[in-house]
């Protein structure tokens, strides 16, 4: 078998097409959590603390500043300033909470769903042999 015939048998499986289709909903999906973290939350998180809230601006400078050099993270970094941000990663755990509470939410109703599903009736049990029943007849006359 060639190695072109075992790829394509590889790809092809059921289990390998499902990642491949999960991985790019994914995708999707997170830059979808993120509009609504960037665009939906913070700003709701900034109009209750009453001011303007960025998280992704919140950094600490962990050197000296070169004179003339803007205070602000991308001006700092191209300053090649070493800055502790904070910021960047509250947003991203921000993101990944809510990411993670959808997902809850998502697989609670799948399962809650799988459960109304009625259960499929037993099967019923296979009529006994003749010969079973004729070796139970014998069985239950030798006990008297």
């Amino acid at each position: 078998m060639s190695m072109m015939q075992e790829f394509k048998e590889f790809a092809m499986k059921g289990n390998v097409m499902d990642l491949a289709v999960g991985v790019i909903i994914g995708g999707a999906f997170g830059r979808i959590v993120d509009s609504v973290v960037a665009d939906l939350i913070m700003p709701f998180i900034a109009w209750v603390m009453g001011g303007k809230l960025d998280f992704s601006g919140m950094f600490l400078v962990l050197g000296t500043i070169p004179e003339g050099t803007v205070r602000n993270l991308d001006a700092l970094r191209k300053a090649q300033v070493p800055v502790f941000a904070y910021g960047n990663f509250l947003t991203i755990l921000v993101n990944f909470v809510i990411l993670a509470f959808i997902i809850f939410m998502m697989i609670k109703q799948m399962n809650r769903l799988k459960r109304s599903e009625p259960a499929p009736a037993p099967a019923p049990e296979p009529a006994a042999a003749e010969e079973v029943l004729l070796l139970r007849e014998i069985r239950d006359s030798l006990k008297k």
